[in-house]
């Protein structure tokens, strides 16, 4: 190859060169563009992480602009669950929001291997016009347990790393980071000065005038008591039948990924001193049901559970349930809950004559991380090319299932997504085609 590149003339090497590099920057974020203002709040009260970033976007260059990209180390790629973005207007009182598309950027990595998404405006910003975004993102294992084992007597404290300075392909007028830590127990924190402390909340800035792809690490130590529900497979499998009703069965294999617990488990200690023993585990679960909900089950590999708690009303149906034994850091617990509901209530037809099921895709339970979420939609025998209709990206395929008195088989829908947090608990259709009578 480089006897190749030797051969090519000079001139010919220097145009290849220029339209090269020519590529690169039509690629890249537009550098004519401003964070006139940015304010990120980052919550840590949950193992969970949500945050908040207002942006006051300006055009300075003489072309009109149609997307603003933000930016994320490889780390938070990695543990990046949901993006999301909407443009703002009115004060604070009467703000109106408008969703934006947000998608990942198909562009060159920036410095140190930092990935982009883009956000589409709804209109292309003009030379000295400023729009403002609210861009809302969720990071999942991205806490770290520190000391990794404790005992069942000791708190949770864990390090959460970020930077100081937003990362951002776009030079930033003026900044503040906000950090909210679930009590007033912080070991240690980065100072970035100015950093100001009160109460749960850390200040970093205001700091003016970074140029792209600025970056200042912060590290922070802190106590976080919080259950750390992690399921590491959940498999959904809601069956329509053909008697007028919904059964739906859901798989569970939880563990809690906090710091591991070590030593003996005194149950005696635990059962005495609630307040001052064991405080990083948990042994509740809720779980949130559709309304009108019946035939409910709870139950693990030895049997039925009697500690769960149903409360129903006309707008919802909570689950309270109770594992066989608490769980500390490193412990699981596998189980099924199970229950039915009126087909009526989620089985429609589309003006074009399909027919199609809206459900909510998710997990039911509050507050947890799936890392692999399965949802299978079993349809009634005979029921053809199924299509979804889902808000995010999922993988899909079909599947075959035989049940009671079957011929040919029930046709199965199944979709799978990774790294899933509460906010995609939203409604997904499935359609099939309608039946014609030749």
């Amino acid at each position: 190859m480089a006897m190749a590149i030797a051969m090519v003339p000079q001139p010919l090497l220097t145009l290849f060169l220029f339209f090269s590099l020519l590529s690169i920057a039509n690629s890249s974020p537009s550098q004519h563009l401003q964070i006139a203002n940015a304010e990120r709040r980052i919550d840590l009260t949950s193992h969970i992480i949500k945050v908040y970033l207002t942006l006051k976007v300006e055009n300075l260059g003489t072309s009109p602009a149609s997307e603003v990209h933000i930016a994320f180390s490889p780390t938070e790629v990695e543990h990046l669950a949901i993006v999301k973005a909407a443009a703002t207007s009115g004060k604070r009182k009467k703000k109106t929001y408008v969703p934006l598309d947000v998608k990942s950027a198909e562009l060159p990595d920036g410095p140190n291997g930092t990935k982009f998404f883009s956000i589409t405006l709804l209109t292309p910003l003009s030379k000295g016009e400023t729009t403002t975004l609210e861009v809302l993102y969720i990071l999942t294992h991205s806490l770290e347990p520190f000391p990794v084992e404790i005992s069942q007597s000791e708190s949770q404290l864990v390090y959460f790393r970020d930077s100081a300075i937003l990362l951002s392909p776009y030079h930033v007028k003026q900044q503040t980071t906000f950090i909210k830590t679930p009590s007033t127990r912080v070991e240690s924190f980065t100072v970035v000065d100015p950093t100001k402390r009160a109460g749960t909340e850390l200040k970093y800035g205001p700091y003016e005038n970074h140029p792209p792809y600025s970056y200042s690490p912060v590290l922070i130590h802190f106590e976080n008591n919080n259950a750390f529900a992690v399921v590491e497979e959940l498999e959904r499998e809601i069956e329509i039948s053909h008697w007028g009703s919904i059964q739906v069965t859901e798989q569970y294999s939880l563990v809690h990924a906090g710091a591991r617990h070590k030593g003996v488990f005194s149950r005696v200690e635990y059962q005495t001193k609630p307040g001052g023993t064991g405080v990083s585990s948990f042994k509740h679960l809720l779980a949130k049901l559709p309304p009108r909900v019946h035939s409910v089950y709870y139950r693990d590999g030895i049997g039925n559970i009697s500690s769960s708690h149903l409360r129903t009303d006309s707008w919802k149906s909570e689950l309270e349930i109770e594992p066989r034994y608490p769980l500390f850091g490193g412990w699981k617990s596998t189980f099924v809950i199970g229950y039915g509901l009126p087909l009526q209530d989620f089985l429609f037809e589309s003006p074009d004559g399909r027919r199609y099921l809206n459900f909510t895709f998710g997990c039911p339970l509050v507050e947890t991380v799936v890392d692999k979420l399965i949802v299978k939609v079993v349809l009634p025998e005979g029921s053809k090319d199924p299509t979804v209709e889902i808000p995010f990206e999922v993988k899909q395929h079909l599947e075959i299932k035989y049940s009671y008195l079957d011929v040919v088989g029930r046709t199965v829908v199944v979709l799978e997504k990774r790294n899933a947090v509460p906010e995609h608990n939203a409604p997904f259709q499935v359609f099939t085609k309608p039946n014609v009578k030749k």
